[in-house]
C-alpha cells in the first residue's frame, strides 16, 4: 500500500519541485526531498494540518510566501518533469523513506554548517548542502506511521 494516495498530475508536480529543489544533489538528494513532501502530507500536524494532496503541499503559503522557494523563484519548477524525477518521485509516494530525511517535516541550505535546531525542532542530519529537521518529539505522531 502506498504511504499516500495520488494521482498521475501529483507525480508530475513533486517530480518537478523534487529536480528544481535538489537536482544538484543528485537522485539521493532528490528523494530526501520528496520524503519531505510525503512526510508534509500524511503527518497532519503542526505547520502541515490539514493537507490532503501534493497540490495542497506544494503550494501551501506560510508568512506569506510559499514553503517552497522554488514555486516562488525557480525557473525549473516550472520546466516538465523527466521520467526519471517521475520514477523518484513515485518510490516516495510508494515505500521510499531514509535517514536523514526519514521523518523530516524542514529542510533549508544554511549556505554555511546545520544549526542544531530549525525553527525550534531538532536536526536530524545532512545530506550534501541541505540540513533536515524533524518535529520535536511527542508533536507529531502522524509523521511517523506509513
Amino acid at each position: 500500500m502506498a504511504r499516500a494516495s495520488y494521482r498521475s498530475s501529483d507525480v508530475d508536480l513533486m517530480a518537478r519541485m523534487m529536480r528544481a529543489e535538489a537536482e544538484g544533489e543528485g537522485k539521493q538528494g532528490m528523494l530526501y526531498v520528496g520524503n519531505v513532501i510525503v512526510n508534509r502530507l500524511v503527518a497532519n500536524c503542526s505547520d502541515f494540518e490539514g493537507l490532503r494532496t501534493v497540490p495542497q503541499v506544494i503550494y501551501q503559503v506560510q508568512g506569506g510566501n510559499y514553503s517552497f522557494e522554488a514555486v516562488q523563484k525557480g525557473n525549473m519548477f516550472y520546466q516538465r518533469a523527466r521520467e526519471s524525477e517521475r520514477r523518484l518521485a513515485r518510490q516516495n509516494l510508494d515505500f521510499w523513506r531514509q535517514h536523514p530525511a526519514k521523518y523530516a517535516l524542514w529542510y533549508f541550505n544554511p549556505y554555511a554548517p546545520c544549526p542544531p535546531t530549525w525553527y525550534g525542532q531538532p536536526f536530524a542530519g545532512q545530506f550534501k548542502n541541505h540540513c533536515y529537521y524533524e518535529p520535536k518529539a511527542g508533536t507529531c505522531d502522524g509523521v511517523y506511521s506509513g
